[in-house]
């Protein structure tokens, strides 16, 4: 046979490949990556790393806040649980996804970007009561969706914890003001000094349609320690606001802060900036079962804070503490040895967790409050008064800025559902894109950038910032070292890779598209694609 009689043969299965016989066929998919799923805010945060790789950084920003109205203050505070779970961890580092956030939540501020504008008036009107973290997201989110939004706050300035209970040298406050602002700049009305005690009354005064309750946890938790005239004992909450407020108590030479925490290390930290010759941490459990991220007690610990491990205090007499030496149980519960030791203090700090006052909510009919001041809500986050939401601090939780913003959004969304007489109804989260189902042939090492911090010599000498900003060649460098995982970034490997050119390039940001019709089911595509975007499933005729 010639060949130019084989050739139309050639080709027309070049055409129609050999589609009829596959039993699998590919298919374009998004997963969640693992970033977006740990995150308490539901952030975006792969889509916001895609822009900020491409140097869009005010595309960035506005799918940050998005979710979140407050990234300059979250690059610099939050935990980044994100950072944990990134799967760039098990190829060297995490990406330094709070830091990126800061540079983009900081860059909005120099370049006067101001929040999208909130939709047309619903005619409803909500009270927040609480200024902080959580209801400064409810009203946001509630602001964005048409509603007329007042917060009212006992406080003599807005930010709840985020101002008096983060020291400055981690949180600047001219930073937390100018997020605030920008709210504020959206059209909610916050009230200051105005302390709610009958809640139904103030609802019924300002004709609000709902109300959403966000008190923070700023009730120091009691311990009972005998104490005959006793060196001065403070809480860590009443000092941290003090500090906050401008005051500048005088401790002494030697402080001791009895608990394990972020904030006995806040405590910690910020004594020796008063000038506390020595500061010591007691705490009864060791350094793998301490409160306190790890990352607080490095920075404590390079400051000269020190920490005595398995400690508890019995007893305050004067100057004097009496310790007893515990022991770890098998399920880490401290025990008691009978072994006991005298240390000397000045003052001493007591951080040893916080409650939430929620007094005011016990008098309204139908709202059940627990123990420890925490509300029971249902899985819309309402009370049990129809109109009346609780979050953030005020129910039981991860007690974090990150989820407390989180529980504003979820609230918000709530709340307008009710206000609209429906129910809201999260869509079905995609499955996570784990490490096991990458294929990253194409990577190489890329250790993350760290932002530059104070030394510590220079630290203790005042309240300035201790960790700096990157750069912008630093934060598109820790964008570019997103995996993208589970969702498609228009590599080409599939495009590359496919033996039959049954893909087609749409365009950029439009993806690919498949002709069937010359697919053969190889799963090429599928096993080359290094974020898993594109799975094999089974041909319709053959699923039955």
């Amino acid at each position: 046979m010639k060949t130019s009689d084989v050739t139309p043969v050639i080709d027309l299965i070049a055409e129609l490949g050999t589609g009829p016989s596959r039993e699998r066929r590919p298919v374009y998919v998004d997963l969640l990556p693992p970033c977006n799923h740990a995150c308490p805010a539901g952030e975006n945060i792969q889509g916001w790393l895609a822009e900020a790789r491409a140097g869009r950084h005010h595309a960035a920003w506005q799918i940050l806040v998005e979710d979140n109205p407050l990234p300059a203050v979250h690059g610099r505070v939050c935990y980044h649980p994100c950072e944990s779970d990134c799967n760039r961890e098990q190829l060297d580092s995490a990406v330094s996804i709070h830091a990126v956030e800061r540079f983009l939540g900081d860059m909005a501020v120099r370049e006067g970007w101001t929040l999208p504008q909130p939709a047309p008036s619903s005619g409803k009107r909500v009270l927040i009561v609480g200024a902080g973290p959580s209801g400064l997201s409810a009203g946001y989110h509630l602001a964005r969706l048409g509603h007329t939004v007042e917060i009212h706050d006992a406080g003599p300035l807005p930010g709840g914890m985020m101002h008096f209970g983060i020291p400055a040298y981690r949180l600047p406050r001219e930073e937390l003001m100018r997020e605030v602002r920008r709210i504020e700049e959206l059209g909610v009305k916050i009230v200051l000094d105005h302390k709610v005690d009958d809640l139904v009354a103030e609802k019924d005064a300002g004709r609000f349609d709902a109300v959403f309750a966000a008190i923070g946890a700023d009730v120091a938790r009691r311990i009972d320690i005998p104490a005959r005239d006793a060196a001065r004992v403070v809480d860590a909450v009443s000092f941290l606001h003090g500090v906050s407020s401008g005051e500048r108590p005088s401790l002494g030479r030697r402080v001791v802060v009895y608990g394990g925490g972020n904030t006995a290390m806040d405590a910690a930290r910020t004594a020796k900036r008063l000038g506390a010759e020595e500061t010591l941490v007691v705490y009864h459990r060791d350094r793998a079962h301490m409160a306190a991220r790890d990352f607080e007690a490095d920075e404590a610990l390079e400051e000269g804070i020190k920490i005595k491990w398995l400690t508890s205090i019995k007893e305050i007499a004067g100057s004097s503490l009496t310790v007893e030496v515990v022991e770890l149980g098998p399920d880490g519960t401290p025990q008691p040895t009978g072994r006991f030791e005298t240390i000397e203090a000045d003052a001493v700090v007591l951080a040893l967790g916080q409650q939430t006052d929620s007094g005011f909510l016990k008098k309204v009919a139908g709202i059940e409050c627990r123990p420890d001041g925490t509300v029971v809500v249902g899985p819309n986050m309402m009370t049990g008064h129809a109109g009346i939401f609780a979050g953030g601090d005020m129910v039981p939780s991860d007690r974090t800025i990150t989820s407390a913003v989180g529980h504003g959004k979820k609230a918000a969304r709530a709340i307008d559902a009710w206000l609209r007489g429906s129910t809201d109804t999260p869509a079905p989260k995609h499955p996570v894109a784990s490490f096991e189902k990458l294929h990253l042939p194409v990577y190489s090492d890329a250790e993350r950038r760290e932002a530059p911090r104070l030394a510590a010599a220079e630290r203790t000498a005042g309240f300035a910032e201790v960790v700096a900003g990157l750069t912008e060649a630093q934060a598109t460098y820790e964008a570019q070292r997103c995996l993208s995982c589970g969702n498609c970034f228009e590599c080409d490997q599939c495009f590359a890779g496919c033996p039959e050119k049954a893909i087609e390039k749409l365009g950029p940001g439009q993806g690919y598209r498949y002709r069937y019709e010359r697919c053969t089911g190889c799963a090429i595509c599928s096993e080359g694609c290094p974020v898993h975007a594109i799975e094999m499933i089974p041909e319709p005729a053959a699923a039955g």
